[in-house]
């Protein structure tokens, strides 16, 4: 496992695509399969694919195997997550700043 760093660069990288975040609206509604995405994406599988190890790897999406096709659905803790994260990054703290420079 990598740093929290890392874990936000993986969340906001995931997040930061507008294809990506059409994705997401489409899950929003239960899961999927690759073949509707890509129809109702209009996009091919190559592109497809990429997006979707993007926003599995960021914990957002899961996937199963069901034949010959995936099936992607939202993660819940992922997405808990992603707040969370978003949370600590924007946090305002009392302590810290530049008294040695400022003062």
């Amino acid at each position: 496992m990598g740093t929290v760093y890392e874990e936000r660069s993986r969340v906001f990288k995931a997040l930061c695509d507008e294809r990506r975040q059409r994705i997401l609206e489409l899950l929003r509604h239960g899961e999927k399969c690759a073949c509707v995405l890509m129809d109702e994406m209009g996009m091919p599988q190559s592109s497809l694919s990429y997006h979707m190890k993007i926003l599995c790897d960021s914990g957002l999406v899961t996937s199963r195997e069901e034949g010959k096709w995936t099936h992607y659905q939202i993660s819940r803790q992922g997405g808990e997550r992603a707040v969370e994260l978003l949370r600590e990054i924007t946090a305002v703290t009392e302590h810290g700043g530049c008294k040695s420079c400022c003062e």
